[in-house]
């Protein structure tokens, strides 16, 4: 595990870790660190968490979020 994943460790307090917000942090987070890999594979070298997370952002979150929404309702109800 890189310093950067260490630096978000799982809350102790199951409220926190239960809470539909840092479920979709967690997951959006993972997304974040698989565009990173796919993006560093591309070009040779590691690109690093803040130019990956700027990029998914830009071309991925709206739909990735989309994408979820009907999950999400299924879900809660």
């Amino acid at each position: 595990m890189d310093s950067a994943n260490k630096k978000i460790a799982a809350p102790s307090d199951s409220f926190v870790t239960n809470s539909n917000l840092y479920q979709e942090f967690l997951a959006e987070r993972e997304e974040i660190l698989k565009h990173k890999w796919l993006e560093s594979e591309k070009v040779g070298r590691d690109i690093g968490f803040e130019r990956a997370l700027l990029d998914w952002i830009r071309k991925h979150r709206n739909s990735w979020r989309e994408q979820r929404r009907p999950e999400r309702l299924t879900s809660e109800n």
